[in-house]
C-alpha cells in the first residue's frame, strides 16, 4: 500500500531587503557617506561611519556598491525596509500609472526646461510624477551635483505639485515623487512654451510610464 504523501510546503519567498549589506557586513575600508537627510558626509574609514552610524542609533547602508569607494547611507534601516514593504502593498492594492521624468546630474537650460514642461504637462492632467535622476560611473562620486538638480526641478514646479518625501538616492537613481495640487490650484507657467520637437516624441525618457499594477 503506497504511503500517503505529505502536503509539499511553498517556496519560502526570499527577502529582497536580505543582500543589502549594512552595519558590518560592510568590509571595505573606505567608503563615500550619505547623512540620514541625504548630505554628503564625504569619503572616511568605515570604522568611522559604523561609529557615527551607532551614536546616532542608526544604521550604515551601502547603497552603490559598484561606485569607487562604494557609497553608504546612514539611515534608520528598519524603517527603510517598513516603507518600502508598505509602498509595495500600496502600490498592488492601485491600478494608477505614474509618469516619469529623467534628468542627468548636469543638464543644459533648454534640457532642463523641456523635462519641466513635460512634467506640469503630466501634473496639469492630474498624473503623478516621479522625477528619477541617474548617476553613471565616476558621477556617484559627487552625489550632491544630482541633489541640487532635483532640488531645483521641485522647487521649480512647485506651482504645480509638492514632493511626496524628500529626495532620496537609492543605488544609482535619486528618486522623489510629486502629487499634483487641486486642480484649482495649478498655476501652469510653462505649457505655453511646448514645442512639437523630434526629441520629444512619444518613447523619450520624459515621458515613460511607471506602472504600479
Amino acid at each position: 500500500m503506497p504511503r500517503p504523501r505529505g502536503k509539499r510546503r511553498p517556496p519560502k519567498k526570499q527577502d529582497p531587503f536580505a543582500k543589502i549589506r549594512r552595519n558590518h557586513r560592510i568590509r571595505v575600508p573606505k567608503i563615500r557617506v550619505v547623512g540620514p537627510e541625504g548630505n554628503q558626509v564625504g569619503v572616511m574609514d568605515t570604522k568611522e561611519a559604523l561609529d557615527i552610524a551607532k551614536e546616532a542609533g542608526l544604521d550604515l547602508v551601502e547603497v552603490a556598491s559598484q561606485a569607487s569607494p562604494p557609497v553608504c547611507r546612514i539611515m534608520d534601516f528598519g524603517k527603510y525596509v517598513y516603507e518600502q514593504q508598505k509602498k509595495s502593498k500600496d502600490s498592488k492594492g492601485s491600478s494608477s500609472k505614474t509618469k516619469e521624468v529623467k534628468f542627468r546630474p548636469r543638464v543644459d537650460v533648454h534640457d532642463f526646461m523641456t523635462k519641466l514642461r513635460r512634467a506640469e504637462e503630466f501634473l496639469d492632467k492630474g498624473n503623478k510624477v516621479k522625477l528619477t535622476l541617474s548617476f553613471r560611473g565616476r558621477e556617484m562620486a559627487h552625489t550632491e551635483v544630482g541633489f541640487e538638480t532635483i532640488q531645483r526641478a521641485i522647487e521649480d514646479i512647485s506651482h504645480m505639485a509638492t514632493p511626496d518625501n524628500q529626495p532620496k538616492l537609492v543605488g544609482r537613481n535619486i528618486n522623489v515623487m510629486l502629487t499634483p495640487l487641486p486642480a484649482n490650484k495649478r498655476k501652469p507657467k510653462y505649457n505655453h512654451h511646448l514645442l512639437d520637437s523630434e526629441d520629444e516624441k512619444p518613447g523619450s525618457e520624459e515621458e515613460n510610464t511607471v506602472s504600479n499594477d
